[in-house]
């Protein structure tokens, strides 16, 4: 049961005033933690304390509450995203001992008191921008007509000010004269604060090596700017695009797209960090990751890249390329110059013929991906098989004829000079028809040897049997033969 007490109940305190002192003491030590009275355009960050049907309560850390009305603090779909509790910075708009009015920004219908209040405060104010004009843009202000530099618009560089046209927006009130007639105003210098305290709050955990997400913003011959947070540009070297050789950077981004890079490294500089970034490095080193299917004897498609007096590059796969040298591009033709048979940019196909991981090199071949025309040549061409051909190049020792693609066989002047019309065979030009017989096969060594398709062996003389009308009347042509064949041997 719950007991009653009056007041003679009370102990009489012996001293009055340590009373006063104690109840003094608490009133300092509950004011102590309070800031001082807040001025007009202070800046504050409370602590929501209540939520009514058309107020939200905040603690301002003094004497007095704070409070906003409930619909300015609403997002676009009418919703309050904040509860008791929640933290919210606000400026002060008006303040008494009883309560301080506070706001995202002044709005609505102001008398010059007011706007002399926000241009002294530098408290926001909200402005609609009606239309654009000479310089900039006109900007509705408290049902006040403002100018806003076209530069004070925002933090880059606007091409199209239309944009703009018809959006409501915060602005700091940078000039105010002629009672209010002539009134400037910048968006820029609140963005601009902004993105210091995100680039602050972002430094704040920013380290080598981290991956982060940004947008491209510009692209020049060296590199791509990226976007980190609003305000904060890193750059990728045209280097560190891909591992592909790139010719621009436009050839791996573009501007706007979203991109993840690496942190190189940050240092500092006159306008802020300098920070170098990577695109291709998120991914790793494709040579650390080498597919298996780049192995000896595979046959791949790649895109020639380059091309060097030794022979031509080939990219396999982004960061892996080949070298064709200038002696495995044709099995079919001369190629005195690697462009000759390829140019940069052109896809073809190759084969691999060596793999050296530890000097990241990769040998391939263009003409055993064609296939080698001496494969076939046992099976398709016998000695003692007349040939048509044509005349490759005319030496001192013999006439080389081409008899098929990659396929050259060699007429010697020793056989040359056994026939009755090496005089004419001697004045063949390169690309001329020659009627030839071969004579030996080596394919293993990639040689023929040839012979004058008038040209018999020295044994079709014994084989001469002169009983026939038609062997006789060749018996002149078979005797200067003859006589060529014994006059070589003596001389040899």
């Amino acid at each position: 049961m719950a007991e009653d007490h009056s007041i003679d109940d009370i102990p009489e305190n012996d001293n009055d005033t340590d009373g006063e002192e104690s109840f003094a003491e608490m009133f300092e030590s509950y004011s102590a933690g309070m800031k001082e009275n807040l001025r007009i355009g202070d800046k504050i960050k409370g602590r929501i304390i209540s939520i009514t049907d058309s107020a939200v309560f905040v603690d301002t850390g003094t004497k007095a509450d704070g409070v906003v009305e409930l619909e300015e603090l609403k997002d676009d779909t009418g919703v309050l995203p904040y509860a008791v509790g929640d933290t919210l910075e606000l400026y002060v708009v008006a303040a008494d001992e009883s309560e301080i009015r506070l706001s995202r920004a002044l709005a609505g219908v102001g008398g010059l008191d007011m706007l002399k209040d926000a241009y002294s405060g530098g408290i926001p104010v909200e402005g609609k921008v009606t239309q654009v004009i000479k310089g900039g843009l006109q900007v509705e202000v408290l049902k006040r007509r403002a100018f806003c530099p076209i530069s004070q618009i925002d933090t880059h560089y606007v091409e199209t000010p239309e944009t703009y046209v018809g959006q409501s927006f915060q602005f700091v009130i940078k000039k105010l004269t002629e009672n209010g007639r002539n009134i400037v105003v910048s968006r820029r210098d609140l963005l601009e604060a902004e993105q210091q305290k995100a680039i602050q709050a972002f430094m704040q955990t920013f380290e080598a090596d981290q991956v982060h997400t940004g947008r491209v913003t510009r692209l020049m011959p060296y590199g791509a700017f990226v976007e980190l947070v609003p305000g904060l540009e890193g750059m990728v070297h045209i280097s560190e695009l891909s591992w592909s050789r790139l010719e621009k950077p436009e050839d791996a981004v573009q501007p706007d797209q979203m991109i993840r890079v690496k942190v190189l490294r940050m240092e500092p500089g006159k306008k802020g960090p300098k920070i170098s970034l990577s695109l291709k490095q998120v991914d790793g080193d494709p040579w650390d990751r080498l597919p298996a299917e780049i192995q000896p004897g595979r046959q791949l498609n790649g895109k020639v890249t380059r091309c060097a007096p030794f022979g031509a590059f080939v990219e396999l796969m982004p960061g892996i390329e080949g070298l064709v040298h200038i002696s495995e591009m044709s099995y079919t033709q001369r190629v005195h110059k690697p462009e000759d048979l390829v140019q940069p940019g052109q896809s073809v196909t190759v084969v691999v013929k060596e793999v050296d991981t530890d000097k990241r090199r990769i040998g391939l071949s263009l003409r055993d991906a064609e296939g080698d025309p001496w494969a076939e040549v046992s099976q398709k061409m016998k000695p003692g098989q007349p040939v048509e051909g044509t005349v490759e190049k005319q030496e001192s020792f013999g006439i080389f004829v081409r008899l098929a693609p990659g396929v050259v066989g060699l007429l010697p002047k020793s056989a040359l000079s056994r026939s009755a019309e090496a005089g004419k065979l001697e004045k063949l030009k390169p690309g001329d028809a020659i009627a030839v017989t071969i004579e030996a096969i080596h394919a293993d060594q990639r040689k023929i040897s040839l012979k004058p398709r008038d040209t018999g062996d020295e044994d079709a003389w014994r084989e001469f049997k002169p009983d026939s009308g038609a062997a006789a009347s060749n018996m002149g042509a078979l005797g200067e033969q003859l006589a060529r064949a014994l006059n070589k041997r003596n001389k040899e």
